[in-house]
């Protein structure tokens, strides 16, 4: 069964709560707000706007006491020609002993910003086209706001939050940007707006489900850790590829792409990335750890489809927990008081999954 208002309950219970939710916004915006006002590395500023799983309504709740985090990106007039990686990344070391002293660290692509309640990616991109650039600083790029919280968004640069739909102009191509990779000394090619515009384009032809699909099965993940890999954006992009157009519940979409994997790809895939096809998503995720991935699938798949297929309520609530833990709601249960019995009913839920488009 696909007990609907059950899978609302779930997803209530593995997004983000509205304290993490504020700790991710206080975190993002203090620093991008500092970036802008620093006298030093302002000048080199273009635009700043978030990516990653939060902007993209894909992200879950952390386990194991681990922190939130978003990643910034910070769009500079750098030039690749004239600035190797480390010389971008070492631009911003004085800013950062400044605001975030002890607190960050270099990493192979990005500037790793732990703090007690949050943690950041800043991620450096070099100069863009001046077309581009048009875009970039755009309210629909800059936005704060996730997909989950728009009821229309487009990549255009006459959206705005405040008027969503006013105008009616053909969204944008983006381009990769260039962001520096110190482990081979390069600056290698990102898009994280075709990222986000295609989860929102798959989002649409799966009646609002696919993002909720995608927590629901990265939620699944994280019960599972055994193999390591994949998991965060390469797992959410092979979701992304098995997921059908057209699903009409979670509990559908959540079948229907473990069995797809299961039929589709019984040895590890080439995934084309979104926006730069020439990257392998799945290139740094071995044979052996796929092999052990799969074979986790295939036992999902097939408790999945149980649940799915299920007659009785109770039976198929309970399938669904086995596969998601104990953040899915429990059956309605009888209760035995003094040689009697009462049922005891369960009422709707308290809130819905989310409003607007993605609700």
């Amino acid at each position: 069964m696909e007990v609907k208002s059950y899978f609302s309950d779930f997803l209530k219970n593995i997004r983000l709560t509205s304290n993490q939710t504020n700790d991710l916004k206080q975190g993002h915006k203090t620093l991008r707000k500092r970036l802008l006002a620093d006298e030093t590395i302002s000048p080199h500023i273009i635009t700043t706007f978030l990516q990653g799983s939060y902007r993209r309504a894909t992200a879950v709740r952390p386990k194991n006491n681990n922190k939130s985090d978003v990643d910034v990106i910070v769009v500079t007039n750098l030039d690749s020609e004239q600035y190797t990686p480390q010389q971008a990344l070492d631009l911003f070391i004085p800013f950062l002993k400044k605001h975030y002293d002890k607190k960050w660290k270099m990493q192979g692509r990005s500037i790793g910003i732990e703090l007690s309640y949050v943690e950041l990616d800043l991620v450096i991109t070099s100069a863009p086209s001046e077309v581009q650039t048009e875009l970039l600083k755009s309210e629909s790029v800059s936005t704060d706001y996730s997909l989950e919280e728009l009821h229309y968004w487009t990549l255009t640069k006459s959206w705005s939050f405040s008027n969503e739909e006013s105008k009616e102009e053909p969204a944008w191509k983006s381009e990769p940007l260039l962001i520096p990779d110190r482990e081979v000394n390069e600056w290698q090619k990102t898009d994280p707006l075709a990222q986000i515009m295609w989860t929102w384009d798959k989002n649409a032809i799966c009646n609002s489900h696919y993002v909720n699909v995608v927590k629901a099965l990265k939620w699944w993940k994280k019960l599972n850790p055994d193999p390591k890999y994949p998991k965060g954006y390469p797992l959410e992009h092979f979701i992304g590829n098995c997921c059908p157009d057209g699903i009409t519940s979670v509990a559908e979409g959540v079948t229907l792409t473990l069995e797809n994997i299961v039929s589709d790809y019984p040895s590890k895939p080439v995934l084309a990335d979104h926006g730069v096809p020439e990257h392998d998503v799945f290139k740094r995720i071995t044979d052996e750890e796929y092999k052990d991935f799969y074979s986790l699938v295939s036992d999902a798949a097939l408790l999945a489809r149980e649940a799915l297929d299920c007659k009785d309520k109770v039976a198929s609530i309970n399938l669904w927990r086995d596969l998601f833990g104990p953040k899915f709601p429990e059956p309605p249960s009888y209760v035995t008081e003094s040689k009697s019995s009462s049922f005891t009913k369960r009422e709707a839920p308290t809130s819905h999954v989310s409003g607007g488009r993605f609700g």
